[in-house]
């Protein structure tokens, strides 16, 4: 009986265990992101806690910035793929209102580019009203050329 009694709680904290790590923590747990946006932008806020809600475990820095077309230009992002605000993630940029899954597609597979970028201000996307219709592409960037990330 007492080894029956010892079995059950040893199962009962393993299923809990599993049940409470899944749900606290994400591939993202521990990245730094630093979001260059204007002050009065309402989406670019909505964005910023976007990626500060649902457990996603980022730091996310906000930078209100007026001089965002200079950062954009530095960071080698095109005109056609701007948006209203641009993320720093590591070594990449993310421009505009990317979801979080491209974000971590982005982080795991480090791929060989500057950065990714959902042109635009798509209804229904992260941090923008409206409702979503289909899939957004985003793209990646390197040395100015443009070609299609993912789609999510």
């Amino acid at each position: 009986m007492k080894k029956f009694v010892i079995v059950s709680v040893l199962a009962i904290i393993a299923v809990f265990g599993v049940f409470l790590g899944s749900g606290g923590s994400s591939d993202l747990e521990g990245i730094d992101i630093e979001i260059f946006m204007s002050a009065s932008c309402g989406c670019c806020r909505f964005y910023s806690d976007y990626l500060k809600s649902k457990g996603a475990g980022m730091t996310v820095n906000t930078v209100s910035n007026s001089e965002l077309s200079e950062i954009k230009s530095s960071m080698g992002i095109p005109i056609n793929m701007q948006s209203c605000h641009t993320l720093k993630v590591g070594n990449y940029f993310v421009e505009g209102h990317v979801p979080k899954e491209a974000i971590m597609k982005l982080i795991e597979e480090k791929p060989d580019i500057d950065g990714i970028a959902l042109p635009g201000m798509p209804s229904g996307s992260p941090g923008m009203s409206g409702t979503r219709k289909g899939e957004f592409t985003i793209y990646s960037i390197t040395n100015g050329k443009v070609s299609e990330f993912t789609r999510i």
